[in-house]
């Protein structure tokens, strides 16, 4: 598919099953999550890539992270179920590092530059996905089981695989209604 073409189709896709990408194509979609834009060469993400028996171990942070919420038990065990929803599961992580030069606003959103990126490169390789945040985006529990700074944010979850069915187009807006010409 022609670059041009995958970014003006792209379309997100919530119901994945095998195959994931692996090997060469899940290195080639990392090696495109670095390539995004990073104003003063800070690298400021980091990816976390869960694929079989570790979803399940993001579930149980997931679990725990929904009790310490006070959730219900069917939010729990939903929520442990979450990683499950697709065989391949990237965490993609802002790793702000201190600037004088580089606000981390910008680093965050190089950060979400290389989400888009990743997504891309799955979806040019023929696999799906869709990103995903939600409330264990933003939790201290997970955050910490993730071994990350305070200062870090997960700014997502790509959930890779290959679409169950392919779902109906989009109609998507026009650029025409978010434009302006000066």
């Amino acid at each position: 598919m022609q670059a041009l073409d995958l970014l003006l189709t792209r379309q997100s896709f919530n119901q994945l099953t095998e195959p994931a990408p692996e090997g060469d194509a899940l290195q080639a979609i990392l090696d495109a999550g670095v390539r995004a834009p990073d104003h003063g060469a800070l690298t400021p993400w980091r990816f976390i890539v869960f694929s079989e028996a570790a979803r399940n171990d993001l579930g149980e942070i997931y679990a725990e992270a929904a009790e310490q919420s006070g959730a219900s038990d069917d939010k729990v065990e939903k929520a442990k179920n979450m990683p499950l929803r697709a065989p391949l599961v990237i965490a993609i992580i802002a790793d702000v590092k201190p600037s004088d030069k580089i606000p981390r606003l910008e680093q965050v959103i190089s950060a979400g530059c290389a989400v888009q990126a990743m997504q891309m490169a799955a979806f040019a390789q023929g696999f799906d996905g869709i990103w995903r945040t939600g409330e264990f985006a933003y939790h201290p529990y997970v955050k910490q089981q993730l071994k990350l700074k305070d200062e870090d944010e997960i700014v997502g979850y790509l959930y890779l695989g290959t679409a169950k069915q392919q779902a109906p187009t989009k109609q998507r807006p026009s650029a025409k209604d978010f434009t302006q010409v000066w």
